[in-house]
């Protein structure tokens, strides 16, 4: 995999503030490029990941059974039919004769209309429908929340491990070179064989570092292509300017958490809705249940099958009903009761959660501002380490300074080099944690 460095001002732009890199809402399918942005991952992802399509999936079934359950209001139609065939026909006794009743063959066709009224269970799913497709939309909209911050970090971590692959590629030319004058040293009898010895252990162990860095690409990469949903057999190239990455760790640590922003209060809020609905349901289930019908029903009747449907005989009837369960062992009243109790339920949980978003929120910041100091402090350092490497490299040379010296100053400038690039994926790593605290994650909707 190749990293290509491509500077833009738009690029820029998107990694000062990388809460905006954001899905666009078209259905159009999206075709990887060969080198993508963050935001050209995310929107990538936002299109393609599982959980993503899954989600939207879930909204569409959602409102399938939405409108399934709404169907009841519209006329229902049904039509029907019957034949039978009478073993034993029934007989009645009127004064000294026994009179016959009925025909061997009885058929009947009916198609009968029914429009419900008023049904409780029906209005509660038509003041519950907006509230349902609320808690799906709101389901996509937290996953794909999400999906930004999981592809972020994914992205982030792969392009900072070749970053420290780069390094290493660097020490192992630094180290080979200083190998090479050890033993061309050692051999004229400058010094002891002990220096080229200690350039080749350190040799040895920089190696051992990069290949633990090669091998470990591969998995995050992978990692990153099953965030985004890319084919596992597909390549992909990341676009980044570390320059811009830096820049990009800023945010504003004054900022307060605001409860409304994030979208599980808003689940809870979309539940409680729901709840108070099904309370509301428990007290109509008091109210009668009226609907109104119409029917026309086509009755046959003859002694030979053959003759059946020769001549019918028609019914028709329009009519109103009206259902009122009266007494059901207070089964009503219970769940109401419930049903109010699951309501104080909610209410407990709408609590709980805002202590955890709380407490969320402070571990963030203070992640956040850990990770921020140690990654100044590395900076620093790495300026200092390497400096302090250059002179000892060139006191060296000038036999002012034993070997041992500059194998110490290159490992410490080594050191410092790899856990400032860690320093600067977990500062970008705590701050979308932060910014996922405050919910200042956005997508379109």
């Amino acid at each position: 995999m190749k990293l290509t460095q491509r500077l833009k001002p738009l690029l820029l732009g998107c990694l000062l503030y990388p809460t905006l890199l954001l899905a666009q809402g078209n259905t159009a399918s999206v075709t990887a490029p060969e080198a993508l942005t963050l935001q050209e991952c995310i929107d990538y992802a936002l299109q393609n990941r599982a959980a993503v399509e899954q989600a939207v999936l879930d909204e569409e079934i959602g409102e399938r059974d939405i409108k399934a359950e709404l169907a009841g209001w519209y006329p229902q139609v049904s039509l029907g039919y019957g034949g039978t065939r009478n073993l034993k026909l029934q007989q009645q006794p009127f004064g000294d004769q026994v009179i016959t009743l009925g025909r061997n063959y009885t058929s009947n066709i009916l198609l009968q209309a029914n429009q419900t009224i008023f049904s409780s269970q029906l209005l509660l799913a038509s003041k519950a429908s907006r509230f349902t497709r609320q808690q799906l939309d709101l389901n996509t909209i937290n996953t794909k929340i999400n999906t930004v911050v999981v592809v972020s970090k994914a992205f982030y971590d792969v392009l900072l491990t070749m970053e420290q692959i780069r390094i290493l590629d660097e020490n192992v030319v630094r180290q080979e070179r200083q190998y090479n004058d050890a033993r061309s040293r050692f051999e004229v009898g400058l010094v002891d064989k002990t220096d080229y010895q200690r350039a080749s252990i350190t040799l040895a162990n920089i190696r051992s570092d990069r290949n633990r860095a090669m091998q470990a690409i591969g998995a995050k990469e992978a990692y990153l292509k099953q965030l985004m949903g890319l084919p596992v057999e597909s390549e992909v190239e990341l676009a980044y300017d570390y320059e811009a990455m830096q820049q990009a760790v800023l945010v504003d640590t004054t900022e307060i958490v605001d409860f409304a922003n994030r979208v599980e209060l808003q689940q809870l809020q979309a539940q409680q809705q729901l709840l108070r609905l099904n309370t509301s349901f428990q007290k109509w289930s008091f109210l009668p249940t009226a609907s109104a019908y119409v029917n026309y029903n086509s009755l046959y009747f003859s002694n030979q099958f053959s003759d059946l449907y020769n001549e019918a005989f028609p019914t028709s009837a329009v009519g109103l009903q009206l259902s009122l369960p009266l007494f059901q062992g207070g089964r009503r009243l219970q769940n109401l009761k419930a049903a109010q109790l699951e309501e104080q339920r909610a209410e407990v949980e709408v609590e709980n959660t805002r202590s955890i978003i709380n407490t969320e929120y402070q571990a963030a910041l203070a992640d956040y501002k850990s990770d921020y100091y140690e990654w100044v402090t590395l900076r620093d350092n790495l300026e200092v380490a390497q400096e302090v490497y250059d002179i000892i490299q060139l006191q060296y040379e000038e036999g002012i300074k034993a070997y041992i010296e500059l194998v110490v100053a290159e490992t410490e400038l080594r050191a410092t080099q790899l856990n400032y690039y860690n320093a600067l994926y977990n500062v970008l790593s705590s701050k979308l944690d932060y910014q996922r605290a405050l919910g200042n994650i956005e997508i379109n909707r």
